[in-house]
């Protein structure tokens, strides 16, 4: 199940995102260098002959010298499509590229999307099971019932490679482990339980199937569908996967089947279960409702019905939802690492066992804090993890890989599994755990912004996303034609939005007596100060964010940076104590690099750059990064000896004299600080691994360093965050793009850049 119902976008964001640079969501990149002749010799010919050999005579071997071994193939013939149905094969990939970016997000598998054009089972079965030589599994998806469940079984029988439709099995997975820990609560189990099921689709029969291979009793199972009880003798819309779920029992209806019923599941529609039903059910009932985007009853309704019941839904504004992505990347990580031969029951049931354990576990408080203090205990509003809890990828995939060591499908056995924790651990870079947590905590306690270029095109798509994401209340600082630049970019209702006009606003009056209060002993006069708030947005919005009237500020969009800093800094101070900063943030699949100062301070002080190293550390803390601090420079250690050194080394005995939690180092070169075969040689170095922060030694080379960086290298790149202001202000770039803006909207109304 899915929460894009309750994630709002206009249909022209949608489409900007998906062809705005290259085209699509994936592209191929190269794991190895292809700069030379030599590289392409090793990579081509005559070079690929030694490992094509090597394969045939071992085909084991190509797990060791191709991507089969981390490679899944996400198929589909989009014959059921999110919910909008038989669309066709090409109408597909759009869904298909989207499951593969989620692979490589959640669990770092590598994934390419295929669709097939046919409706034909058996030559759908013959193309995909002809691919078994390129990848080490394959994930099924939006695939009609009935067909999907005979081309998995036919896949599964030909192919030696894992196999799973996740619309099958990740729901019932996800189903499953909600529900093993609905029942605990209630003091159930699972052999003693009445479960009605409504619905007969493939994740429907999924999740009937599952459970009883749990534990729960056929007999205790009543499933429904359009016409009503699927019992023992009835002729009519049948088939052999529903028959193999009837029931001999005189109950025809839903409402008749729920009487007595412990357990709900619903994947069928909205509005399928009635308030008036749930009376029926025993006490303390578990419900459900995963149909989407709406279930079949609302948890509100559901609760007002039966304040004793447990709910849960496929949604993310609901407690407890059920969600795929809990599951399907982390089960093909264990897969692929044992390579096992197949994804089996006892697979899948450690999958759910996993998830449900991990649910009773203290929730971190980077997710508690992230999804508004809501998540917090084990409890009948948490009986599932929450879907960017960082902990999945180490417990998910190390169960289910045990599970296929001990049914005797893995081919390549984990001896070490405290080990192969701990490399899950490292696998995936944990700021992109953090964004995720920072954007739920920006849904969870929305906060007023303040857009001061509300007249750019980039600014309103980035107010409009703040808005429709549900991460704040984006107020428009512009002139009287912000609401028709709105309705031209296609917002419905574009006077809904806040916009202050800084020639008329109410707010001008008190601005100008608190801004001339100010700096009428720096030489303005109080008919500058009227100018300055009536004619620059950058004052005004200051003056919004100063006096109370936002919680955080962005511009930076139409001005270069030092210029929208003055004019910041007109109304805004440093923070008490400390002295501001800019932090370019470089995201790699696997590593963040902290750069700072990158914006403000030309020359820095020894005492300034260690302040901006604990700075810079306490942003790596909060992104999830222990910090190890590099200072910069062109000589390692003194070599060569230059002239411009004793400020990178005063800051180091400062920091010691400090006495602070984390690791530093300097004065060292790039390539010390960065590459250990290089930081070999100087084995006195207090940094126990690679920098993580790296502080530099001016404005001039950190700038430099940032923005060729950003233009030449492969990382995404967040920022320049600015820290160390009393108020949450973000200066963007010019070139910024609507998704960096809000970015840095979510990171300042959050916290984490300020």
């Amino acid at each position: 199940m899915s929460d894009e119902a309750n994630v709002q976008f206009s249909e022209r964001e949608a489409l900007l995102f998906h062809s705005h640079g290259r085209p699509g969501k994936l592209e191929i990149v190269a794991s190895k260098p292809m700069a030379t002749q030599r590289d392409l010799s090793l990579a081509y010919s005559p070079g690929v002959a030694v490992p094509v050999r090597a394969i045939a005579d071992d085909p084991a071997a190509a797990y060791d010298y191709t991507a089969k071994g981390n490679l899944v193939a996400v198929i589909s013939n989009g014959t059921a499509i999110l919910g909008l149905g038989n669309l066709g094969a090409l109408a597909a990939k759009p869904v298909m590229e989207g499951k593969a970016v989620l692979f490589k997000r959640f669990a770092d598998v590598d994934s390419i999307d295929i669709e097939v054009a046919t409706e034909d089972p058996d030559r759908f079965v013959d193309a995909v099971a002809l691919l078994e030589p390129s990848f080490g599994g394959i994930n099924l998806e939006d695939i009609k019932a009935p067909e999907c469940f005979m081309i998995e079984a036919a896949l599964k029988e030909r192919m030696k490679i894992p196999v799973m439709h996740d619309d099958q099995h990740g729901t019932a997975i996800i189903t499953a482990a909600g529900l093993i820990n609905a029942i605990m609560l209630t003091g159930r189990t699972l052999r003693d339980v009445k479960v009605v099921v409504n619905g007969a689709g493939a994740a429907a029969i999924a999740c009937t199937e599952l459970i009883k291979a749990m534990g729960v009793p056929h007999d205790s199972v009543v499933m429904c569908d359009r016409a009503g009880v699927i019992y023992q003798g009835r002729t009519h819309g049948m088939d052999q996967w529903k028959s193999a779920h009837a029931v001999a029992t005189d109950r025809r209806s839903l409402e008749d089947a729920l009487d007595g019923a412990d357990v709900f599941l619903g994947l069928s529609a909205k509005g399928a279960l009635k308030p008036a039903y749930l009376a029926r059910m025993a006490r303390a009932p578990i419900i459900f409702a995963m149909a989407n985007p709406d279930p079949e009853i609302s948890p509100p309704e559901a609760r007002a019905a039966r304040p004793d019941s447990i709910i849960a839904t496929g949604r993310s504004d609901y407690p407890n939802q059920v969600n795929n992505v809990l599951g399907f990347p982390f089960i093909f990580r264990g897969a692929l690492d044992v390579r096992a031969t197949a994804i089996n029951e006892a697979m899948k049931i450690a999958a759910a066992h996993a998830i449900a354990e991990l649910a009773r576990q203290q929730v971190p408080e980077e997710v508690a804090a992230a999804y508004g203090g809501r998540v917090s205990n084990f409890g009948r509003d948490y009986i599932i993890p929450a879907p960017f809890d960082p902990r999945l990828l180490e417990v998910v995939p190390a169960a289910v890989a045990q599970a296929a060591m001990d049914s005797g499908v893995a081919t390549r056995p984990i001896l070490d599994m405290d080990a192969y924790r701990q490399s899950l651990r490292a696998r995936l870079n944990p700021t992109t755990s953090v964004l995720s947590l920072a954007y739920e905590g920006a849904k969870a306690r929305p906060k007023r912004v303040v857009f001061a270029e509300g007249e750019e095109e980039v600014v309103l798509r980035a107010a409009i996303m703040f808005r429709e994401g549900g991460y704040g209340i984006p107020v428009l600082v512009g002139r009287d034609d912000v609401h028709e630049r709105l309705s031209a970019l296609g917002v419905d209702k574009p006077e809904t939005f806040e916009v202050h006009n800084s020639r008329n606003s109410p707010l001008v009056p008190a601005m100008v007596d608190r801004l001339y209060d100010r700096l009428q002993r720096r030489g303005y006069l109080r008919r500058e100060v009227e100018r300055m708030v009536n004619q620059d947005r950058n004052v005004f919005a200051a003056l919004m964010l100063k006096m109370g009237e936002a919680d955080a500020m962005i511009t930076g969009t139409t001005r270069t940076y030092a210029q929208s800093m003055r004019e910041v800094r007109r109304v805004i101070d440093p923070a008490e104590g400390r002295i501001p900063f800019g932090v370019h943030v470089l995201v790699g699949q696997s590593h963040t690099i902290f750069m700072a100062d990158t914006t403000v301070n030309e020359r820095p002080t020894a005492e300034q750059l260690a302040d901006i190293a604990e700075g810079t550390a306490a942003v790596a803390r909060a992104m999830g990064h222990e910090p190890r601090v590099a200072f910069l420079s062109y000589s390692t250690f003194g070599n060569p000896q230059g002239s411009f050194l004793t400020n990178l080394r005063d800051a180091v005995t400062a920091l010691e004299a400090r006495g602070v939690g984390f690791e530093f180092e300097g004065e060292m070169a790039p390539d010390v600080a960065l590459n250990p075969k290089v930081a070999a040689s100087y084995p006195f170095s207090r940094l126990s691994g690679p920098a993580n922060v790296l502080i530099m030694p001016g404005l001039q080379s950190a700038n430099l360093s940032a923005k060729l960086l950003r233009e030449l290298g492969g990382d995404s790149v967040i920022g320049p965050m600015l820290i160390g202001m009393e108020k949450p202000v973000q200066i963007a770039t010019m070139g910024a793009t609507a998704s960096e803006l809000v970015t840095l909207a979510v990171l300042a109304a959050g916290g984490v850049a300020h």
